[in-house]
């Protein structure tokens, strides 16, 4: 039986801003599951998590700290079979990058799901991209969950490099079914697209984009500096 999931990616600057407006935007957007980039990294990272989930109504699935600020929260209706968090190749000079995975079951549908944030260097970020595909496909094999979701603020836009290696082995979900508003970043004057979901191609994508329709721009301005994506998917 096909399955309509809802998954919500979101930049959230490590909680510098509106606590109260991010919460009203997550909750509005009454996500199943959600990949959160820029949660809290440093010291009582696991309570300001917990704080940050509990403020969504979502339970965490996997990462924080130890995926470089790359989190994963679900809500009560998705069960959670195995997650992997891990750091991607680091180069000196630059900030530690992560990724956080998790393969779950909403339903008779099982998915794996995947969120990263990429590099702000070019050479780094197009390595980067083909490193995350290879984790994602990698752990979908181990758990037997052909459909694959990679979520996040990737730090570039269509039509570079490293999206076409990104959209050779997964579709771009707005591209499929684009709904609401595409530019992402910056959150109170959208210019460009940083921040995407991706599906692989035996998922059929209901809409995706920025849900102008379900969230408000007075809190979407106060909760961070990206706007949030949502994905409706069919497996």
């Amino acid at each position: 039986m096909e399955e309509t999931i809802r998954v919500l990616t979101y930049n959230v600057r490590s909680l510098r801003d509106d606590r109260a407006a991010l919460a009203r935007v997550v909750r509005s957007c009454a996500p199943d599951v959600v990949c959160i980039q820029e949660s809290p990294r440093f010291f009582g990272w696991r309570r300001a998590a917990r704080t940050m989930a509990a403020s969504f109504g979502l339970k965490i699935v996997a990462g924080g700290a130890d995926a470089s600020g790359n989190l994963l929260l679900a809500g009560p209706n998705v069960t959670v079979e195995d997650t992997e968090v891990l750091y991607l190749e680091h180069r000196r000079g630059y900030h530690l990058r992560g990724l956080a995975l998790a393969a779950l079951k909403i339903g008779d549908s099982r998915f794996t799901v995947a969120g990263t944030h990429l590099s702000m260097n070019l050479e780094q970020r197009v390595y980067q991209a083909g490193e995350v595909l290879g984790h994602l496909d990698g752990f979908a094999e181990r758990n037997q969950t052909k459909p694959r979701i990679l979520a996040g603020d990737f730090n570039s836009y269509p039509g570079s490099v490293e999206w076409g290696i990104l959209t050779d082995r997964l579709a771009d979900a707005w591209m499929a079914a684009p709904f609401g508003a595409e530019f992402t970043s910056t959150g109170k004057n959208p210019y460009q697209r940083l921040d995407a979901v991706f599906v692989s191609r035996d998922i059929d994508v209901v809409r995706a984009g920025v849900p102008t329709d379900l969230v408000s721009p007075a809190d979407t301005a106060l909760a961070t500096d990206h706007l949030p994506v949502l994905a409706v998917l069919r497996i």
